[in-house]
């Protein structure tokens, strides 16, 4: 069940914790020896609000720019154009330090993320070691803490990566990334390099942590399935725009934006006799330094309509959240409708 928290009417947002506003990165890059750079948008034009104690899914294939915008979040990349704040302050005006202590990482893959020559004590304390927090007759005990927060055994302390399994790493991974008690964590893919098996234990503790804690999540996945279970809105990328954010409620049951149906159609389901699902996308994937025009998405759409090659669609806010698509456009359908 989706953990999509309901407000009641006229009860007080959460305030804003992070804010992208009008965000873009682009990076020159060669197509060729010889060619000159040309502009590639990995995130182009990116406005996201995410308030205290929420769980926003940022969902998209490969390539369309989630790990460049969580990137810049973590400040590991500098927007080129746009800005982003914490708290209302713009992050390049912030101290980098204490922002860091802040926001925090979980990786990807915990094979590949944790130093394997290095005990479990010694990952863990390393953002206490960094950030000279404590003492080290402090760092054990704190440790040690938190490992008991994320469900690992003390003895671990000593252990090197190789003696654990997958799951007891990313626990080491979630705990490395808690040791400084952040207040948001950016959780990239987190499960995807997990058994299936163990994927719901490393979800229902993320769960857990978030209200134990009072954590903020920005939980980027290619699994919707991760995504219905645990975020509390999403956001879904495509070529570097939000094409639609909503509550995950509404985007399951409700979804919009054509390239979100797609995704949501591709799902692998439980039922016997249905085969392997079709996206109805295709196999090409849009070439981002030349991106097609007007609406990026139109290539692939089975709804496409004649100015869908041609204009850009606005980006629409109503009650139901944030949609970039002419089917919901009153003004570019009236216009074919009439035509």
């Amino acid at each position: 069940m989706s953990q999509q928290q309901s407000q009641s009417s006229g009860a007080a947002l959460p305030p804003p914790v992070l804010e992208m506003q009008d965000v873009t990165k682009t990076y020159m890059v060669k197509r060729g020896i010889f060619s000159p750079k040309q502009p590639l948008r990995a995130v182009n034009g990116v406005t996201l609000t995410v308030r205290k104690g929420e769980v926003l899914g940022l969902v998209g294939e490969s390539g369309c720019g989630k790990s460049t915008l969580a990137k810049m979040l973590l400040g590991l990349e500098t927007p080129t154009a746009g800005e982003i704040l914490i708290d209302g302050i713009p992050a390049h005006l912030g101290d980098r330090i204490a922002i860091s202590r802040r926001i925090q990482p979980i990786f990807q893959d915990p094979y590949s993320s944790l130093n394997p020559r290095k005990t479990i004590g010694s990952i863990i304390s390393l953002p206490l070691r960094v950030h000279k927090v404590g003492d080290p007759s402090s760092w054990r005990k704190s440790v040690e803490e938190i490992l008991d927060i994320v469900g690992l055994p003390r003895r671990v302390y000593e252990s090197y990566p190789n003696q654990l399994s997958g799951g007891q790493r990313q626990r080491v991974a979630i705990a490395r990334a808690l040791i400084m008690r952040p207040e948001v964590v950016i959780c990239d893919e987190p499960t995807s390099a997990l058994d299936v098996s163990v994927q719901s234990q490393i979800l229902n503790l993320l769960m857990d942590l978030r209200e134990e804690l009072g954590l903020t999540y920005v939980l980027i996945s290619h699994n919707l399935a991760v995504v219905e279970h645990i975020a509390t809105k999403v956001a879904v990328m495509y070529l570097g725009r939000i094409v639609e954010e909503t509550g995950t409620e509404n985007l399951f049951e409700r979804s919009r934006h054509p390239y979100t149906r797609a995704l949501l159609d591709s799902v692998l389901t439980p039922e016997p006799g249905l085969g392997v699902p079709d996206s109805n996308l295709g196999i090409a994937f849009p070439n981002p330094i030349s991106p097609p025009s007007g609406c990026t998405f139109h290539p692939r759409c089975v709804k496409a309509m004649a100015q869908c090659s041609q204009i850009v669609p606005r980006p629409l806010t109503d009650e139901l959240g944030h949609v970039e698509c002419h089917l919901y456009d009153p003004e570019t359908r009236d216009n074919t409708a009439a035509a």
